[in-house]
């Protein structure tokens, strides 16, 4: 009896990543066909044991665009899609998604944020200047000018002839406390 080897995946509007996680896997096999078939083979751990896996994908995918890399630890599959969009998930039919197949987190990016391959790794958001011209940095910019004004103290203005004071709710208190003695 064949086992199935941990799946993780993650897509951009134009490919979908598939990483087959089977450290050590030899004789590997692995074939994709236009109408999204992906299927996998190998044997792997000190038994040998037989690692197999059919997936029919959500949508079609270009055979001859994708690529496929076996490594030490897993074997690494970028599928271009046929046609640019969004899947809604990696496999067609309304079947529960497979315990064994999970979302590559550090592969994922979302609809609104797919401009091509991000790396936030160093976390420099030096890039991240105006929000794109919808005018919320305008505000910003006036609530961070609000408050200085706030913090400023405002307690004493001095005219020509006389000394001024301007009465807050915390001044209140220290006013009228110098005014009695």
């Amino acid at each position: 009896m064949s086992r199935h080897p941990e799946v993780k995946w993650a897509q951009r509007i134009d490919k979908v990543y598939i990483t087959v996680q089977l450290p050590d896997a030899k004789d590997v096999k692995v074939n994709l066909e236009p109408d999204g078939i992906f299927t996998f083979s190998g044997t792997a751990g000190s038994g040998n044991n037989l690692y197999e896996l059919k997936m029919d994908l959500f949508d079609k995918v270009n055979v001859e665009a994708s690529k496929i890399n076996t490594g030490v630890r897993s074997i690494f599959c970028v599928l271009e899609k046929a046609e640019k969009g969004w899947w809604k998930k990696l496999l067609r039919g309304d079947q529960k998604t497979p315990h064994y197949i999970k979302v590559d987190w550090d592969k994922w990016v979302d609809e609104d944020d797919d401009g091509g391959d991000v790396d936030l790794g160093g976390m420099d958001f030096s890039n991240f200047g105006g929000m794109g011209g919808d005018g919320m940095d305008d505000d910003l910019e006036d609530s961070d000018d609000e408050e200085q004004e706030v913090e400023k103290p405002s307690t004493v203005e001095k005219t020509e002839d006389e000394e001024k004071t301007v009465e807050t709710p915390s001044d209140a208190k220290m006013e009228t406390s110098s005014a009695s003695t």
